[in-house]
């Protein structure tokens, strides 16, 4: 059988599906240590969660993250990297991923991934106010939802 996804408002589904979703935001968050503990605490069976834990996502959790990947090159000063980390930060940017290579002639390159799903600023927006923070040589957007 094929896969296929659909979009269906949580009111019209039986209670257990929204009951796994919740078992698996508590283990996510670590608010419980196993999925029996979290199964109990929501009032689902274990055999319930397993059946569906694989097959159901929330909406916002798969298609709703504006997940960007950034690449950077940074003069190798000290407190460039810690700039651009707080100026992401105040731009409402959750950092997923940062890589960053050894400098070589005095610079330095680093990607960044990067969930912007509470954000109320564009890529483009982001991206030109890092080139505006003393230090960044330049800034590319490799990839975004």
């Amino acid at each position: 059988m094929e896969h296929q996804l659909i979009i269906v408002d949580v009111s019209v589904l039986p209670t257990v599906i929204h009951k796994v979703l919740e078992v698996k935001k508590l283990l996510a968050n670590r608010e419980e240590k196993s999925s029996a503990a979290a199964c109990k605490r929501v009032g689902i069976s274990r055999s319930a969660y397993y059946k569906y834990k694989d097959c159901v996502f929330s909406y916002e959790d798969k298609l709703t993250q504006r997940i960007m990947n950034l690449h950077a090159v940074l003069r190798d000063e000290a407190g460039v990297l810690s700039s651009v980390l707080s100026a992401l930060y105040d731009l409402d940017a959750n950092i997923l991923t940062v890589n960053q290579n050894i400098p070589i002639d005095g610079v330095a390159e680093v990607t960044f991934s990067i969930r912007l799903s509470n954000s109320r600023y564009s890529p483009a927006d982001l991206q030109e106010h890092l080139m505006h923070i003393d230090g960044i040589v330049k800034v590319k957007i490799l990839s975004g939802e």
